[in-house]
């Protein structure tokens, strides 16, 4: 028996536990999802637009079970309330694009002809969720998924053990069928088997580079869709135009909310040298008024990392770029939570930094930013490309037509204007480079989700 368990940061301990399902327990989970798929996808789209609204209703109303659990397992405090903004904001938001999103593109109805393209379900979608957000960036794929006649079979990071029970548990109670939305606990090599058998239409994944490589290895052979949102090293850039204050609130609290464990947190900022200083003081003030602890007190703002081990890596990459002349401007001693050792994490701004520096070009996943003087807009472009990553970039000035010109230029999957650190559901959130490929939400979302096929249907026999 192998048991998948939550190691909660607030303390240490094992806060859940689950029994991983065996192979053959596995298979016959998927199995089951697609034996409902047709029937399912059969229903009128505004009913299955219904039911998975009411699911996302009924989870709103689980709300002092959600919070807390999410505190427990990933450490974001409770007086943020958990997820439900964003959950709901992205679910309302396919909800009302769906039919316009799968109606069919209609070439020809005539008396001799008809000729059209229809969206049709891939079948059985496989949704393997991060813990950082992890019913967000569920709901992504999920809510459009079943909308558009998929079943969905869930699979949620030990970290976040819970959600995909909660999520199911929720929709099922609000109507969904139970073999059209099922949830499972896997481990890595269950889950790499089940791929590789070809049991999926379509995989979601959303984690580490890595971790989409061994999807990728899994899946090569079996032509199954995959849609990958993986590492990232997000930049800002602010102009000698810039909105300062806004522009370090903004900025800051990209860096280090949810204790930096955003996809498209901000990593590196860029700043003209006329608000360099200025822009540096103000952010170290801003995030010096930080209260690291329990995630559990309402007077927490900042919680711990959802791991030790990525604690672990935040600390070296720091203390690397320290020894290689970065100078670090926060000091931990002020947060009596960071011990050095556990998950808890002070918040840190370093200077004097470069791209010889790995902080400024690996993946950090936490509430740590660097920040560089520049001269120039190709300066800044230069810098802003010279990663391996690109989901998003943050610009900030109050030149709109400067904007959308150095946005043209930047290697990324979205660009900001005077906002970061935010997913709009009416734009397809995609990436670049190691961030991955495909996209959700949007009209391309439901795209993804499904398949063309092009009926011909001739009228006449002469």
């Amino acid at each position: 028996m192998v048991m998948i368990q939550n190691i909660s940061p607030i303390d240490g301990s094992v806060y859940a536990e689950r029994e991983a399902m065996s192979l053959d327990a596995a298979r016959g989970a998927v199995l089951k999802a697609r034996a409902a798929q047709k029937a399912w996808a059969r229903r009128p789209l505004e009913e299955r637009v219904q039911l998975v609204l009411k699911g996302v209703a009924r989870l709103n109303e689980m709300v002092d079970e959600v919070v807390p659990e999410l505190a427990h397992m990933m450490g974001r405090p409770v007086r943020y309330g958990g997820e439900f903004k964003g959950f709901n904001e992205r679910s309302n938001y396919v909800a009302s694009i769906a039919a316009d999103a799968l109606a069919p593109l209609v070439i020809e109805e005539s008396g001799n002809f008809e000729r059209r393209i229809e969206r049709e379900a891939h079948g059985v979608v496989f949704v393997i969720a991060p813990w950082n957000y992890p019913y967000m960036t569920a709901i992504n794929t999920v809510a459009p998924a079943l909308m558009a006649g998929n079943t969905v079979v869930i699979k949620h990071a030990a970290q976040t053990l819970l959600v995909g029970e909660r999520m199911v548990r929720a929709f099922v109670e609000a109507g969904v069928p139970d073999d059209v939305f099922v949830n499972v606990f896997l481990d890595h090599q269950t889950t790499s088997a089940l791929i590789s058998e070809g049991l999926f239409n379509f995989v979601n994944f959303t984690g580490s580079v890595e971790g989409g490589r061994a999807i990728e290895r899994a899946a090569a052979g079996t032509f199954t869709g995959l849609g990958l949102e993986l590492g990232g090293k997000d930049p800002g850039y602010v102009m000698e135009d810039a909105d300062l204050d806004v522009a370090v609130d903004t900025l800051m609290d990209g860096a280090t909310y949810n204790s930096g464990q955003c996809c498209c947190g901000i990593e590196r900022i860029y700043v003209n040298e006329a608000l360099y200083d200025a822009f540096v003081e103000k952010s170290v003030a801003w995030v010096s008024n930080y209260k690291l602890g329990n995630p559990l007190e309402q007077e927490t703002t900042l919680g711990p990392m959802a791991n030790k081990r990525f604690a672990k890596v935040v600390r070296q990459q720091v203390a690397d770029a320290i020894a290689k002349g970065a100078k670090a401007l926060v000091d931990p001693k002020l947060f009596a939570a960071d011990d050095g050792e556990s998950a808890y994490v002070a918040p840190q701004v370093l200077i004097d930094v470069d791209h010889s520096i790995e902080f400024m070009t690996e993946e950090t996943f936490g509430p740590a930013v660097g920040i560089m003087k520049v001269k120039s807009d190709e300066e800044a472009i230069r810098l802003m490309n010279d990663s391996k990553y690109g989901l998003t970039a943050s610009l900030w000035t109050q030149d709109a037509e400067r904007a959308g010109r150095i946005g043209r230029e930047i290697e990324t999957g979205t660009v900001f204007m005077n906002r970061a650190d935010y997913l709009d559901p009416a734009l397809c959130w995609t990436g670049v480079k190691e961030t991955g490929r495909g996209g959700s939400l949007s009209v391309i979302g439901f795209q993804n989700l499904t398949r063309p096929k092009s009926y011909h249907l001739k009228k006449v026999t002469k």
